[in-house]
């Protein structure tokens, strides 16, 4: 089964920067489609962006769309987000996820088959 790894988490100010990565372990990944997810405490899991196979098509939740950027780098089976003018809303743990099969562009929890484990966010004000 496929195994994936999120790192980068930590606590940042408000208006600071932070990039998360997320690792897969089987041969597979350039055929992924991937996601973020974030859950903040008390809340459901909100859907943050998603990115195809090529990594040339992306898309963002609007509550992070303008501020994050979502990547991929087939060759090392890792996929980023850069987090831009992070707030406190944007305290999370966030979650990588993939998705295998048919093209598209997939934003619920319901549409990934493997999930990470999560790196928690915090933002100070």
């Amino acid at each position: 089964q496929e195994q994936l790894v999120e790192s980068g988490g930590g606590l940042v100010q408000t208006g600071g920067s932070l990039r998360l990565s997320c690792t897969a372990s089987g041969r597979t990944f350039s055929d992924y489609y991937m996601g973020w997810f974030r859950q903040a405490l008390g809340k459901e899991r909100e859907f943050v962006a998603g990115i195809n196979w090529s990594g040339r098509d992306t898309h963002y939740g609007d509550s992070v769309k303008g501020r994050f950027s979502m990547s991929r780098d087939n060759a090392k089976n890792t996929v980023y987000l850069q987090m831009n003018s992070l707030n406190p809303e944007d305290t999370a743990v966030y979650v990588c996820a993939a998705r295998r099969g048919t093209t598209g562009t997939f934003s619920g929890e319901y549409e990934f088959h493997y999930w990470g484990q999560g790196t928690q966010v915090t933002v100070s004000p």
